[in-house]
């Protein structure tokens, strides 16, 4: 289309389109009239004649599927008027063009139906009273928005059955355009969740270098950057002339990944370009993942079915399909013979029967154009669904639906007209009108799923996922692999479920498209420095955290009570450590220790209570004695407060149990020593100690010290008692259970004291060691107090050093070495000379022996 150069005084628009061989125009006059510009021929170009050297618009190469789209046109118009209650007294026809897949013819063919001549008069009607509701069309983006701009001058409605143009959703610049399909922006989001459903992060993108090109690769860029999928290269091929072939095979020799991405117009050239410039073995063990534009065009894969055999491809899901028994009674009447001025029927019978035309000009014009077609003289049998195409599984219902939904549209709106208008019906009546009923029109599947146009006048349909199985140049099986549903919840909406699946891998496996290798659960992502982010390296997650999924980007903490497995893949409950019954032969053993002890100590006082009235148990204050063998069996069995799992109580009974027993008994020991220094100074004559010589003087110090360090005890308690603990921080992976002693003054101030009242015995023990007294065991004190001093001075540092359960075993450790080592010094001379000789255990034995203490 041009505008004339020439400018006279009153210049003048000239519409300057060249003419096309054959206009493919189609008519069936109705009282509502249906427009319709659809592609059916694949490529147009100025062709010149050599008989006669004239230059025409060619359209060459007729596609099956295109004619199939065209057919479901005529057939549902023809289902429209056998309706009786679809737009009652009321026929519905059609005008409809080829435009050959050309913006240029496309927009010659809108004039056309607008002014109802051959040759077109804008602005202007030759047929007054042509009631022309609105208009079907076109398949490509490129013929759709140039018609779209005219139609929207004219206030038309348009329903696209296969533009995918984002800018077509905008609803200021086009108020009248529906699409039977959804826009790049679905078709690539949806592709993006395939490719991260298969684990596909790393792909290789061809496009055509046009606008379409450019516009898609922007959205496909988009949404892979989205779902943290990158692009490894991007060819952008010439379609109108070839280009370096060395630069670009390089780039798919050397690359890593065995995905790539076509998008861009659909066109004849693309595929030549890429079957001739990329016919390197490499790009044929590539798995192409083609767009529903390229998949709506599948017999242009057939030029290079070495590279798109096992590609996949998505394909718009429709709630109805056409392979029922009018559809395929419709096309058994489609015949040249039925419908002789059918042009298209007659391309058809030609080019892909071979059959020759009655007409000898167009025999010459056609054996001229394809001379690789063997034509004959056909028997008249053959059927349009002879053609691979014309099968039950190639009926997409878009251009069905299209019209259906238009037909659909009118009803709603003549039923709303009044008498007037309808006696008044103007030729304008359905312009700026119709597209209100347009976009109310819903459908309602047998699952009561509803389908409508959403906010930018797309229907919304489900995808269907297909893996292309090409054994042949005509034939292709297609391997349904899932859907994706967009009603579905988020994680559920794409659903996959064919596993027996061909794959161009030698061990038909699904191909690899990853930049590094896959980071096992456990491990994580960690950049590589100026490199995508889809490249990276794998490390183990850190201390205390897991990775659950393969390619984590980050790991997760585990909660405070669970720590990793040995994998880092899973949080499981951390170890718990205590001193155990069941778990620690530690425990075992100290227990038995424990009660050996306790029974010992046990047999000691019952012997010395059988024996309470020897001279060897009255000799140093038998009260004391029994009350020290009471608090060292008490120390014995106050052990088992540390055995166990700790709690609050046995937190705040084990130190003060320990505390208080020892406390009585390193009292009643520093009795037993005052008491040998108080009957030494009472042995003078005359001496002022005669009067503290009794039970009197030792029961007050025992009660005296005991006391005060109850009195400490008590005060713990109620300012800072001790308490249970989790410690998870001193060892990974263990939750130590012990026990926290609350205040540390309370605690150091019951060892502090118990440790003054065994210094003070032991000095005073000490000193009174060498006293000539018959009944002096102070010597046997003083070792006991050096022992239990040494035990419990070297207790201190091996406490603050350790943690868990070592804490507690030192602190038993202690207990039961000092009340051994009480029990030990004290008590067991006395047991033999009770047990093994009891001659000495004489009164008069005791006065002429010192020594036998």
């Amino acid at each position: 289309m041009a505008v004339s150069g020439d400018q006279p005084p009153n210049p003048v628009c000239r519409l300057q389109i060249i003419k096309a061989v054959e206009e493919y125009e189609y008519i069936q006059e109705g009282d509502i009239m249906i427009g319709g510009v659809m592609t059916v021929h694949l490529n147009v170009f100025n062709f010149t004649f050599p008989w006669d050297n004239s230059t025409r618009l060619l359209c060459t190469d007729p596609m099956q599927e295109n004619v199939k789209n065209f057919m479901n046109f005529r057939f549902a118009v023809e289902q429209t008027n056998k309706d009786p209650e679809r737009l009652p007294n009321v026929t519905v026809g059609y005008h409809i063009y080829d435009s050959c897949r050309s913006p240029l013819k496309a927009v010659r063919s809108v004039l056309q139906i607008l002014s109802g001549t051959r040759e077109p008069v804008p602005n202007y009607s030759c047929v007054g009273k042509r009631n022309i509701a609105g208009f079907i069309g076109d398949l490509t983006s490129e013929a759709t928005i140039p018609i779209a701009q005219i139609l929207t001058l004219y206030g038309y409605s348009q329903i696209s059955y296969g533009a995918t143009d984002p800018l077509l959703s905008d609803r200021v610049m086009f108020p009248y355009v529906f699409r039977t399909v959804q826009s790049d922006e679905s078709h690539y989001f949806v592709m993006s969740k395939l490719l991260r459903h298969f684990g596909w992060t790393w792909v290789g993108v061809i496009t055509s270098n046009d606008i379409s090109g450019e516009r898609e690769h922007q959205i496909l860029a988009k949404y892979l950057s989205r779902e943290g999928i990158c692009i490894e290269f991007s060819l952008v091929i010439n379609m109108a002339n070839y280009f370096e072939k060395d630069i670009y095979s390089r780039s798919i020799d050397e690359s890593s990944t065995s995905v790539i991405i076509l998008c861009g117009t659909v066109s004849l050239k693309l595929i030549v370009n890429i079957r001739h410039e990329l016919s390197s073995m490499t790009i044929q063990k590539k798995t192409f993942i083609l767009s529903p534009n390229w998949g709506s065009m599948e017999a242009i894969l057939y030029y290079a079915v070495e590279i798109f055999n096992c590609s996949l491809v998505l394909v718009p899901g429709y709630h109805y399909d056409l392979d029922t028994p009018e559809m395929r009674s419709f096309l058994e009447k489609s015949h040249p013979s039925n419908y002789p001025e059918d042009k298209l029927l007659e391309d058809i019978w030609m080019i892909y029967l071979d059959c020759l035309s009655e007409d000898q000009k167009q025999n010459d014009l056609y054996k001229y154009i394809y001379p690789y077609i063997d034509f004959h003289n056909c028997t008249g049998k053959e059927r349009i669904t002879d053609l691979h195409y014309f099968r039950g599984k190639y009926n997409s219902p878009q251009v069905h639906l299209a019209v259906d939904m238009m037909s659909r549209a009118l009803h709603d709106m003549n039923m709303k007209l009044n008498k007037k208008s309808q006696e008044k019906r103007q030729m304008d009546i359905y312009m700026h009108q119709l597209h209100l009923y347009l976009k109310k029109i819903q459908y309602k599947s047998k699952r009561g799923q509803t389908f409508s146009f959403n906010e930018n006048r797309e229907y919304i349909s489900k995808y269907s996922v297909y893996s292309n199985f090409m054994a042949s140049c005509y034939s292709v099986n297609k391997n349904f692999l899932g859907e994706f549903s967009p009603w579905a919840p988020l994680d559920q909406q794409l659903n996959l479920t064919s596993t027996s699946v061909p794959w161009k891998t030698e061990d038909n496996t699904i191909p690899r498209a990853q930049c590094s290798v896959s980071c096992i659960p456990g491990q994580r992502k960690m950049p590589i420095p100026r490199a995508q982010s889809c490249c990276y390296d794998c490390v183990p997650c850190t201390e205390g955290e897991i990775s659950n999924t393969t390619d984590s980007v980050s790991c997760i903490r585990c909660p405070d009570m669970e720590w990793p497995n040995e994998k880092k893949n899973l949080c499981i409950g951390r170890k718990e450590d205590f001193l155990s019954y069941s778990n620690d032969l530690i425990s075992i053993f100290i227990s038995t220790v424990s009660v050996l002890f306790f029974l010992i100590t046990q047999l000691i006082l019952g012997m010395f209570f059988r024996y309470q009235d020897t001279p060897i148990v009255r000799a140093n204050n038998r009260s004391l004695s029994f009350l020290l063998l009471v608090s060292i069996k008490l120390s014995f069995l106050s052990v088992f407060l540390f055995l166990g799992r700790p709690v609050d109580i046995t937190c705040m009974l084990r130190i003060i149990t320990f505390g208080i027993t020892f406390s009585i008994a390193v009292s009643s020991l520093l009795a037993k020593t005052i008491m040998v220094c108080v009957a030494f100074k009472a042995t003078k004559p005359g001496s002022s100690w005669r009067k503290w010589v009794g039970v009197k003087l030792s029961n007050s110090v025992v009660l005296f010290c005991s006391s005060i360090q109850i009195i400490i005890c008590m005060t713990w308690l109620a300012i800072s008692p001790p308490f249970q603990e989790l410690d998870l921080h001193t060892y990974p992976g263990t939750i130590i259970i012990q026990c926290n002693e609350g205040s540390a003054i309370g605690f150091y101030s019951v060892i502090g004291y118990m440790g003054l009242l065994a210094a003070v015995s032991f000095v005073l023990a000490f000193l009174a060691r060498t006293l000539p007294d018959s009944f002096n065991e102070a010597k046997y004190i003083t070792f006991s107090m050096l022992l239990f001093c040494s035990v419990w001075i070297t207790m201190i540092p091996a406490y603050l050093s350790t943690k868990g359960k070592n804490t507690v075993c030192v602190e038993i450790f202690a207990i039961l070495t000092s009340s051994a080592g009480l029990l030990a010094s004290i008590f067991l001379p006395k047991c033999y000379i009770i047990l093994l000789r009891p001659e000495r255990n004489t009164k008069s034995n005791l006065f002429t022996n010192p020594n036998n203490m």
